[in-house]
């Protein structure tokens, strides 16, 4: 994939600057109508979350339980870090804003230090320490799933917290671009975009190839199918679990040795669609 802002939920979007890797179906069949099934195993990728993508997926995903101890979060990401706001319910409901520096653990994990915290208006580092408490004995998350705590360090494991299609990879890097955290897969070295040369005009696009590929009424054997953005200008949106409307919306054909080449107009201008 190239240049795709990629849907993986309500609200959730991997904006994929580059990502190359494998897909594995159930029973060899990778079903795009049923994004439980397939595994995507990454070898190598840069992928960003925006502020509004990783407050979607805490709020809907990530706590979307009964008793999950955070509730009503905000993110945002800038140059001084991750600002997270929010309550913290624990007995009382307790407005928080914590401010954390972003680095990576030796294991691949999301190390999140709080810098700066204010709970109720006041400086919550001190009052935290003042009363021997931290970050791990305020916040229960036993029963999250991608996030844990250590002291006044949060630790997330980057494609743990994702709704499906699961995602699998080792991360080997992570930074602030603007206004998105940016995980880097594979080598980070390797910056190099994927290429293909069915549509060398293309730029933004995902390219699917080999294997057995499900999609509406379509199965495709020996697959060889390119998705490409039909307004380049932007990067190509593309809703995975609604990517219907899109299809019907869009146009194809027939390659030369029997793959498919899909032009698609981007989510956004479709409005939005139920999977």
């Amino acid at each position: 994939m190239r240049n795709v802002d990629f849907h993986v939920g309500d609200g959730v979007v991997l904006h994929i600057r580059r990502l190359r890797g494998l897909m594995r179906g159930r029973n060899g069949v990778v079903d795009f109508d049923d994004v439980s099934s397939y595994t995507v195993e990454v070898s190598a990728a840069e992928v960003g979350l925006a502020g509004d993508d990783l407050t979607n997926l805490l709020n809907r995903y990530v706590f979307a339980y009964p008793g999950a101890p955070l509730s009503k979060l905000r993110v945002r990401v800038d140059s001084d870090g991750i600002r997270q706001s929010g309550i913290l319910h624990k007995g009382v409901d307790i407005p928080f804003d914590m401010t954390a520096n972003v680095s990576l653990t030796p294991d691949g994990r999301i190390r999140l230090h709080a810098a700066h915290v204010k709970i109720f208006g006041v400086n919550g580092l001190a009052l935290m320490n003042a009363l021997g408490l931290s970050l791990e004995k305020m916040i229960d998350l036993s029963r999250a799933h991608g996030i844990t705590a250590k002291g006044n360090d949060l630790f997330m494991e980057a494609t743990a917290l994702l709704p499906p299609p699961k995602f699998v990879g080792k991360l080997a890097a992570v930074r602030i671009d603007g206004d998105q955290l940016v995980q880097t897969f594979g080598n980070p070295a390797d910056s190099t975009p994927p290429t293909q040369t069915l549509d060398p005009a293309a730029t933004n696009f995902m390219l699917y190839r080999g294997g057995t590929l499900h999609f509406t009424k379509l199965l495709m054997t020996d697959a060889e199918m390119l998705v490409v953005d039909a307004d380049p200008r932007t990067p190509f949106d593309f809703d995975n679990p609604g990517y219907r409307k899109q299809l019907v919306a869009g146009r194809s054909r027939t390659l030369p040795d029997m793959g498919l080449e899909v032009w698609m107009p981007d989510a956004r201008s479709l409005g939005k669609s139920t999977p």
